[in-house]
């Protein structure tokens, strides 16, 4: 009994590795057509994917600067994050956040929204492949599609379109900080006419967006 359950449990391990592995490989190369959060989406989904070629360079360094400014450093996981993150639940604090957009990404493509060690397990797996297999450039590319960018809407064109009536293509400073800022919680953040705190964070991402740039912080997007 206990050798076919484990003959079976093994059999389930690789039917994951490899479909997992095959979903990888296809989308390195073709748009992802839905994800969990959007079908759980009560609100209907809008959505259109545009090459990061057709995404202002303002959104990249804006959500680098706002996110992950070591997004072309590290190799899926910021260590230094995670540690300070751990260090404050231990006190009783829970300020930080430690995923990187590569994390985010695995995330909303692969897995579900929620916290729990399991999906965080699933994360950090195909974190690590999406890494290996897709590259900066193409990690951007899908995380700046299919994030979500407001009430049933997803993708930084269909962001840019409900908000500024723009394509993602003709994005500002000021727009693409304003998005940027909004992205880790959309159905509440307002875009259009942040206030208060959110205001603040969205200028100083702006200021920040010439710093990234400067820095070339975004330069493994556009090797």
């Amino acid at each position: 009994m206990a050798r076919t359950i484990a003959r079976i449990l093994a059999q389930i391990l690789l039917w994951f590795v490899g479909f997992s592995l095959l979903l990888v490989i296809v989308f390195k190369w073709l748009p992802v057509p839905v994800t969990a959060t959007m079908l759980m989406d009560e609100n209907g989904i809008t959505k259109d994917w545009e090459p990061l070629a057709d995404i202002d360079p303002n959104l990249v360094a804006a959500v680098i600067a706002a996110e992950d400014s070591k997004f072309c450093e590290h190799s899926g996981f910021d260590t230094e994050a995670i540690e300070k993150a751990l260090e404050e639940r231990r006190q009783g604090e829970r300020r930080r956040g430690a995923s990187t957009i590569s994390q985010q990404t695995a995330k909303n493509v692969f897995l579900w929204q929620g916290g729990g060690w399991f999906r965080k397990g699933l994360e950090a797996w195909f974190t690590f492949w999406i890494e290996a297999v897709w590259g900066k450039e193409r990690i951007m590319e899908v995380y700046l599609n299919v994030a979500e960018t407001g009430i049933g809407t997803y993708g930084a064109e269909a962001g840019a379109q409900r908000y500024f009536g723009t394509s993602a293509a003709r994005l500002n400073a000021d727009q693409a900080s304003r998005m940027a800022v909004a992205l880790p919680s959309p159905k509440t953040r307002s875009v259009k006419n942040p206030g208060g705190w959110l205001a603040g964070h969205g200028n100083t991402i702006e200021a920040r967006i010439s710093v990234v740039k400067r820095d070339a912080l975004d330069a493994c997007v556009y090797e």
